[in-house]
């Protein structure tokens, strides 16, 4: 345990995929350091009477955070789990080897937040695609695009709401990996040699979009049936 606990969390290895020794790491190693805090953590749950019978609530503390980047790579996972099934038109080995090893990625995330959190863990979540027509280039990229600006946004925000420095290590550490593939699919759609870190996203001192969970999860909601409420989450 103590061997794997020294790997680094990095998630692209020199062939693009994740290889099984770190999708072990995420796991387990990973799980073992998270999930002692995130049940106690989780005791300190209060229920929110406003929330509907047919709506997942995230939590609080850090358990509700980790739920709350659990739910986001679920939506990425799905996404790009259709998006490698079913291939649009045109698409070249390129894009097939890039938008692979980000669907291993986003899968190995989901995992690791699943195994972390345990039975603190929210339900799997119903999507929605139906906005995106999946043989399409533009539609699937243009989606990819708003997924993986607004996951970095959402860990950038999220970060400083954490309070175990081990969660905030690890969510560095994925959120490094996401802005990754932001700007590959930025640069996929894009020609121009600056569209990987545009204006829109990168500001004149060099940082990235911040967003909370609220703005987050309303943005996020065009893509879910299953309905998610953050009441509970720190601000």
């Amino acid at each position: 345990m103590f061997k794997q606990k020294s790997e680094e969390l990095n998630l692209i290895n020199g062939s693009g995929l994740v290889s099984p020794s770190r999708r072990k790491f995420l796991m387990y190693a990973g799980a073992a350091v998270v999930t002692s805090s995130v049940v106690m953590a989780g005791c300190n749950k209060d229920d929110d009477d406003d929330i509907d019978a047919d709506t997942v609530d995230l939590g609080s503390g850090d358990t509700g955070i980790l739920n709350y980047a659990y739910a986001l790579e679920q939506l990425e996972a799905a996404f790009y789990a259709k998006v490698v099934a079913e291939e649009y038109s045109g698409m070249t080995a390129s894009e097939r080897q890039i938008l692979n090893d980000i669907e291993k990625h986003e899968r190995a995330h989901a995992e690791f937040f699943k195994a972390a959190l345990g039975s603190n863990a929210i339900v799997a979540l119903q999507v929605d695609f139906s906005s995106i027509n999946f043989s399409n280039r533009a539609s699937v990229l243009g989606a990819a695009k708003t997924f993986e600006d607004l996951g970095v946004s959402a860990y950038n925000g999220a970060g400083k709401l954490l309070v175990s420095a081990d969660f905030l290590t690890l969510a560095g550490k994925i959120v490094s990996v996401e802005a990754r593939h932001a700007a590959a699919i930025r640069s996929m759609l894009d020609s121009d040699p600056k569209s990987f870190a545009g204006d829109d996203v990168v500001d004149a001192n060099g940082l990235d979009v911040v967003r909370t969970p609220p703005q987050v999860l309303d943005l996020a909601k065009t893509y879910l049936k299953t309905k998610v409420s953050g009441n509970n989450l720190p601000s």
